[in-house]
């Protein structure tokens, strides 16, 4: 009961928010309209999924986690008030949420670095703790345990592009 009232909180709390996804530099950003479809309007698409655009933690001390999460990304928030501290981090919204930490392994989300094992270092040397080791599985890959409890995965993947 407690997840589906967090579930619903947390829409409420996005929607209540001004969040928008900026396009990689040199993106370009022209729109067309397909056939018989306005200008400026949204073409639907048959992917279910257009990728990472939040990621959400919930934690026990907002004001530590905006600390820790600036010092963690080298951002400053973008988004600040009670209930939410949002940062923009390479065109993606990473959230944070007061409330009760219900502990558990969840899904992870992984976050693009150029170097894994020293961004995991980092994270290490921040206060976080090893959840699972940097691996190579054709990239390079692991997570750790913020402060706060929530699991943060790092990913060196040179390869990988932001595609609309």
């Amino acid at each position: 009961m407690r997840r589906i009232l967090a579930a619903i909180a947390t829409g409420v709390l996005l929607t209540s928010c001004h969040l928008e996804q900026m396009p990689p530099e040199g993106a370009d950003t022209t729109t067309t309209a397909a056939a018989g479809v306005p200008a400026g309007s949204i073409v639907m698409t048959d992917r279910h999924f257009l990728g990472l655009r939040t990621v959400t933690y919930t934690v026990a001390d907002l004001a530590a986690a905006k600390a820790w999460y600036t010092e963690a990304t080298g951002v400053e928030p973008s988004f600040d008030e009670p209930y939410y501290v949002g940062f923009s981090v390479g065109g993606f919204e990473l959230g944070l949420m007061p409330g009760e930490v219900e502990h558990g392994d969840g899904g992870i989300a992984y976050w693009g670095v150029t170097n894994a094992d020293s961004a995991y270092q980092r994270l290490i040397d921040l206060g976080a703790t090893e959840h699972t080791p940097i691996a190579d599985h054709g990239v390079r890959i692991g997570a750790v345990r913020d402060p706060f409890d929530n699991i943060l995965g790092v990913v060196e993947w040179p390869e990988f592009e932001v595609k609309p």
